[in-house]
């Protein structure tokens, strides 16, 4: 059958996400960041949270009117309530859910302590697990949920047995999560970036050259020899929150200029 211009342009809109509405936990900086003004881009209107009001009072001013900030911690449900409220208040439903609050800190298994096992635990696991469960009844049938894991979840990573379990069990989450949801159309996949140049990386070293020379190691892991951006993470959850992706659910993007197939 010849395609009409009526229907390139119908996949079009299809492919935006006008009118949708997004939550995207994390989004002061680096990925979610980038994510969040990538669905604004898109159409959509879009809720984002951070723990720090400096760093979110920024973000929202970059993101415009079109986004409003809730300031919480994704390992406190109190605060997952009151996001959910305020997008209930605001806008009623919601189409789209990116869990990709988490953290991450180095230490070889000698030196983790209890305080920073939980720490970890709490954020990258309990709070993914949780944006997911409280977003369910504003969610629409056929909606979309992006958790964001990390490519580092199935290999052996020096230093990084905390961090790499934590996104373990996101990747095991989406998994179930898709199987639980399929009554309701809901499709959950996850997005494992690998080394991506944001602020995380600094934030993981004392000093500036710590950090400097680590950028570089990381760099030279991934086959495209190279760190990724932010932006090239925004393109890949645009493809699984949007209609791009309408048979995919269940499954783990790597977006990691091919570190996994090194190791």
């Amino acid at each position: 059958m010849e395609r009409t211009a009526s229907m390139e342009a119908e996949e079009e809109h299809m492919s935006k996400l006008n009118g949708k509405v997004a939550v995207v936990t994390g989004g002061t900086s680096g990925i979610g960041l980038a994510i969040a003004k990538r669905f604004l881009a898109e159409g959509a209107f879009v809720f984002i949270t951070g723990r720090r009001q400096t760093e979110l009072d920024r973000a929202k001013a970059a993101l415009g009117k079109n986004a409003i900030a809730v300031q919480g911690d994704v390992s406190k449900v109190e605060d997952l309530d009151r996001l959910y409220e305020t997008v209930r208040d605001a806008k009623g439903t919601l189409d789209i859910v990116v869990a990709n609050a988490g953290i991450v800190e180095n230490g070889s298994i000698d030196a983790v302590t209890p305080e920073a096992y939980d720490r970890m635990f709490d954020i990258n696991t309990k709070g993914i697990f949780f944006t997911v469960q409280k977003s369910l009844p504003l969610l629409k049938d056929g909606s979309s949920i992006v958790l964001v894991g990390s490519s580092v979840s199935a290999m052996g990573m020096p230093a990084h047995s905390v961090y790499t379990a934590t996104k373990a069990a996101v990747r095991s989450f989406a998994r179930t999560f898709a199987a639980d949801l399929k009554g309701r159309k809901i499709r959950v996949n996850t997005l494992s970036p690998g080394p991506i140049d944001t602020p995380i990386i600094n934030g993981q070293f004392k000093t500036a050259e710590e950090a400097a020379a680590m950028r570089e190691h990381f760099a030279s892991l991934p086959v495209l020899g190279r760190l990724g951006t932010a932006e090239e993470m925004a393109n890949a959850a645009f493809f699984l929150a949007s209609d791009k992706s309408s048979y995919c659910t269940g499954i783990d993007l790597y977006a990691d200029g091919g570190l996994s197939q090194r190791f």
